[in-house]
């Protein structure tokens, strides 16, 4: 690896398993430090197979594995105290903040009209409030290293609508103006802040029964295989899904000083499902 975050601290949200442990474990290998934080348990109004401590430890050991020093915390951030009590421990510990990747979400669906108030008002505090949340927590230490880049993860359904996930939807899309947003008011403090946009990643929030059935309701039980024939058509590039890495090596991008001009900008890894 090319050590291009050597000397920085990183905290990840949503680090247990996907896209977070992905983003924890790239960080690490290019010589960050890691802040790993994880609800590590379920979530009510979600059907997908919640994270456990045993996944915040195997991403832990693969952060390790690296040669990286890592701090992990089990905290829900929709719990704002303990989110900043988290974060400034771990930033005195380890020596600051550099980077910050909002990544902790969940996803659930249903015809806009149908949603019960729980299964929205959950998926707004869960996947913005819960972004705004560890924007607010870890700004300060930012600030107070001179600068720093965060990158919050939306969602291809950040910049266009989806059926059946108006919650999903309004909330990635919320995202992209907090982002904008935060992107002017740190702009002074050398802060930089940015969005990516994955289309389906391959991750247990997809690789489900629920949402198999949902991509194929002709099929009582769709195979993975006649799941990835529906996936397929969403993007421009003719594949399903893509990987976690894909998404964390985005984010490594923009975290790292070869972005360091770049603020405000939503970035899609999607296959070209945004311009289909």
């Amino acid at each position: 690896m090319s050590g291009r975050l050597d000397g920085k601290i990183a905290l990840v949200t949503g680090a247990a398993r996907g896209i977070g442990r992905a983003q924890a474990v790239r960080f690490a290998q290019e010589g960050a430090d890691i802040v790993a934080v994880d609800v590590c348990g379920p979530i009510d109004t979600v059907v997908t197979p919640p994270s456990g401590r045993a996944d915040l430890d195997e991403t832990v050991s693969a952060i390790r594995a690296a040669g990286r020093r890592v701090e992990p915390h089990v905290v829900d951030v929709r719990d704002l105290e303990a989110l900043r009590t988290a974060v400034t421990r771990s930033a005195h510990s380890l020596g600051g903040l550099d980077i910050v990747c909002a990544t902790a979400g969940i996803s659930s669906s249903g015809p806009a009209l149908d949603l019960d108030e729980t299964t929205w008002q959950t998926m707004l505090d869960v996947n913005l409030t819960g972004v705004w949340h560890t924007c607010t927590a870890t700004a300060p230490h930012l600030i107070d290293r001179g600068g720093g880049s965060m990158i919050l993860t939306s969602s291809i359904a950040g910049l266009r609508g989806l059926v059946g996930v108006a919650h999903y939807t309004a909330a990635k899309h919320g995202v992209v103006g907090l982002m904008r947003a935060l992107a002017k008011e740190l702009a002074p403090h050398r802060v930089r802040v940015n969005t990516v946009h994955p289309t389906n990643v391959n991750t247990t929030v997809i690789q489900n029964d629920s949402v198999r059935r949902v991509f194929r309701p002709d099929r009582e039980n769709p195979t993975i295989e006649e799941f990835a024939e529906a996936a397929t058509s969403m993007n421009m590039l003719q594949v399903p899904w893509i990987e976690p890495e894909d998404v964390a090596n985005a984010s490594l991008f923009l975290a790292s000083d070869e972005a360091r001009y770049i603020t405000s900008v939503a970035l899609p890894v999607d296959a070209g499902s945004t311009q289909r």
